[in-house]
Parts: structure tokens; sequence; C-alpha cells
């Protein structure tokens, strides 16, 4: 299969596109045919070996993507051939507290990512792509839309009529701003430049 690897510490010249062995799904798990990925801050940084992110080499990166089932291991009865599924960023951080553990567990991180185009991955960490949604939608979600849910709902009790500082116009701050909104709150935004204003 094909896939792409950082190979060292040079930036975007370090990302290689490299042939692997198609990998097998084993109990429990399924194999996906990875149909769109989608880029995060945390995948720039890792590419451009920012300290403090990146981990060791060579390794595969991006923690989103989406795509379809092409086979599935033993004991799996949540999933059949075709589903259209969204991966997640922390495969193994499916309910309670968040801990080092779930983190070092991370797609794209020490992890090897979703940059290739078959995965296998744990059969109870996938989730459906809903139909009005494209693999594209789906695969910006497990990043930026979670942490964005996590921080106004989860962490912030958001209640419509309040307001909401949205930092910048990456991935998280876009999400969060439609989802404060949804909610009936009262967004206020930061950004740099004019055209970016606007488009806000």
């Amino acid at each position: 299969m094909k896939a792409y690897q950082i190979a060292g510490t040079e930036g975007l010249k370090s990302l290689q596109p490299v042939s692997l062995p198609e990998p097998k799904p084993g109990d429990g798990e399924v194999l996906l045919r990875v149909r769109a990925v989608s880029l995060n801050y945390r995948d720039y940084m890792n590419v451009m070996g920012i300290k403090g992110v990146s981990g060791p080499l060579p390794r595969i990166p991006c923690s989103d993507g989406a795509g379809e089932v092409v086979a599935v291991g033993r004991d799996v009865s949540a999933w059949k051939v075709g589903d259209r599924v969204v991966c997640p960023f922390m495969p193994t951080w499916l309910e309670g507290e968040f801990n080092q553990g779930h983190a070092a567990q991370a797609l794209g991180g020490v992890v090897d990512g979703i940059l290739r185009e078959l995965v296998v991955l744990p059969a109870e960490s996938l989730l459906p792509v809903p139909a009005h949604l494209s693999l594209e939608e789906a695969s910006t979600l497990p990043c930026a839309a979670v942490t964005a849910w996590d921080a106004l709902h989860v962490r912030g009790s958001l209640k419509a009529g309040e307001t909401v500082l949205v930092l910048g116009t990456g991935g998280v701050s876009i999400f969060a701003l439609k989802f404060a909104k949804l909610a009936g709150a009262r967004v206020l935004a930061t950004t740099s430049t004019e055209d970016k204003a606007k488009r806000l």
C-alpha cells in the first residue's frame, strides 16, 4: 500500500512516499480504506519537527480521517464491508477521564497515523459517518470538532445568551464559533486580517 512517512527532521522535505505491506485486521479490528484525511495544526507541527509534538522516526503522520470498511477481524459484528466510518484521534479514549495513556496512543504522534491507503483500527473506536456528510467533511471532526465541543459543552457547560471568545481562524476556533452560535451564544473572535474578519 502507498503511504507517507516523516523520515527526518527537515520539515516538508522529510515527508516521503513509501510502499508498505498491506495490513490485516486481527481480532476485534477493522481494516479501513482511507478516503479522506484532514490536516490539523498538530500534523503540521509533527511534520515540521516542532519540539514537544514530534515522535519517533520514521512514522506516518495525521490523526484524522474517514473511509470505508474493507475487512473485519474475528468477533467484529458492529461493522460490515462498505460501511463509512470516521477514524478516532485517540483510539483508546472511549469513555471516562482523559489520561496520558490515551495521549500515548494518539494517531500520528508516537503511533503511526492515517496518511496511507489502508489502516487497521480497533472496531470499538470507529464511528459511523452520517449520510448527510461526505467523507471529506467527516474527516475534519475527530480532533478539531471534538476539542471545540468538549471545551464548550463538556467543560464549559455553555448556555444560550453567554459570550464565547474564539482565538483566530484555525479548525478548533471555527468549530467553536459554529457550535456556540448553534447554542444561542454571542461569539467574539480575534483574527489577524480584515479578510479573515469578514469570513468570520
